[in-house]
């Protein structure tokens, strides 16, 4: 039986420096992914996670059974973004939010793979409402900051402010992509203070068009 890979060991952007910013190159990746808006604590995006986890389940136990290649289902991340960023940081307003939660997929995983693990899923009992709306999709984020903060979801306005009006300015860059969150801990099984939650922001340098 082959070995077990676990991505949050073997990739270097599964890890992040706490209390302070790391540049990294984030090369292209794909991902299951489900879009929503509004507030993360909501329905819609318990409804949206519901549905992303049974497809990952589905490719990891086919890729072990066909492929001999498994693999640890990786932590659960989210792209966010709001017409006006201030949402995430002063303003902390989660009504204005969009976002895409994501898993990471193995790039061994194609299409066909893919929609196969849709319909095997869509087939269970009591299946999520919104498998149909999960897709595979590639993300190259390229040059990035991150930082690995630990405590309450809540509390990272002041790190979200520092890393979007000090520090991406401060080397001459500017924020080009969405902001990404990693889940690297359980809501459910962890205590707020103690949740470890990578932030990452793509950017470019401050005078590129």
């Amino acid at each position: 039986m082959a070995e077990k890979i676990d991505f949050k060991r073997s990739l270097a952007s599964y890890r992040a420096p706490r209390g302070r910013f790391e540049i990294i190159d984030v090369p292209e990746r794909w991902y299951l992914m489900i879009d929503g808006h509004g507030d993360p604590n909501s329905e819609v995006a318990t409804e949206a996670i519901a549905a992303l986890y049974p497809v990952a389940y589905a490719m990891k136990f086919a890729s072990a059974r066909e492929l001999d290649r498994d693999y640890v289902v990786p932590p659960l991340e989210a792209l966010w973004w709001a017409d006006d960023m201030e949402s995430f940081t002063s303003a902390r307003d989660k009504s204005q939010w969009d976002w895409t939660m994501m898993l990471l997929m193995p790039d061994w995983v194609d299409e066909q793979r893919f929609a196969a693990a849709v319909s095997a899923a869509s087939a269970k009992k009591d299946a999520a409402t919104r498998i149909g709306d999960v897709r595979r999709e590639s993300l190259t984020e390229g040059r990035c900051v991150q930082t690995l903060h630990i405590g309450s979801y809540d509390d990272e306005a002041d790190t979200l402010a520092e890393l979007h009006e000090r520090f991406i300015p401060g080397q001459g860059l500017r924020m080009t992509g969405r902001h990404h969150e990693v889940y690297l801990g359980d809501p459910r099984r962890t205590a707020p203070e103690k949740l470890r939650t990578i932030l990452r922001q793509p950017v470019t340098d401050a005078g590129t068009a």
